[in-house]
């Protein structure tokens, strides 16, 4: 038998065989309880970056500043404009910039293929936004430890993805279908990261994840 696959969240090789069909083999982990994709079906970096390219990011298109306003709206209620801000993960189209930088926020772009200077990785940020990218990690501990490290005291991360629970129909779960999606959250997981990432507290309301620093 050969050696259980270690979770790329908690480390450790305590899992189960959860889903196996043409878009891959993935495990879920009895310990965070994420649920991850086996890393031999990890898409290349070509692959992923091609991926990304086909997706229509306008960011002049309302039902995509829609889909991105739980957490734009959320920044505002939270930070004044003098806050600095990141996109983390920010695509070929940072709509949630847009749409705060009009509000008169600033924010700093970082993505691993779109707008990949590290330099700005090593400044402190009030505030950080991920969209719809949390579930493209395929290293999360060290995204998460990353993240954490570069709030400020009471800073807020805010995300968004699809979370699974025992009520998913894995099988017929359209998210996991997109093969740059590697990693899934539950309500377990969040709140196990919160706790080992040292965040003071993590706020669950649908599809917008809140950590505070």
């Amino acid at each position: 038998m050969p050696n259980r696959p270690i979770c790329p969240l908690c480390k450790l090789n305590d899992n189960i065989k959860y889903y196996n069909g043409k878009e891959g083999l993935f495990y879920r982990c009895n310990t965070c309880d994420l649920v991850y994709k086996a890393s031999t079906h990890y898409p290349s970096q070509k692959n992923e970056k091609e991926r990304y390219l086909t997706h229509n990011n306008d960011i002049t298109d309302i039902g995509y500043q829609n889909f991105v306003s739980p957490i734009v709206n959320a920044v505002a209620t939270d930070f004044s404009t003098n806050a600095l801000g990141l996109d983390f993960g920010a695509g070929t189209g940072p709509v949630i910039t847009k749409m705060l930088s009009d509000k008169g926020y600033s924010l700093t772009l970082y993505d691993t293929f779109f707008h990949p200077d590290r330099e700005v990785l090593k400044l402190p940020y009030d505030y950080i936004v991920c969209c719809e990218v949390m579930e493209h990690f395929h290293n999360p501990d060290k995204e998460f430890l990353l993240l954490k490290s570069l709030l400020k005291p009471n800073g807020k991360l805010y995300c968004m993805t699809d979370l699974f629970s025992i009520k998913t129909n894995f099988e017929n779960w359209h998210y996991k279908n997109d093969k740059t999606h590697v990693v899934f959250y539950s309500e377990t997981t969040l709140k196990w990261i919160q706790q080992s990432f040292n965040f003071t507290d993590v706020e669950i309301d649908g599809r917008l994840i809140v950590f505070t620093s």
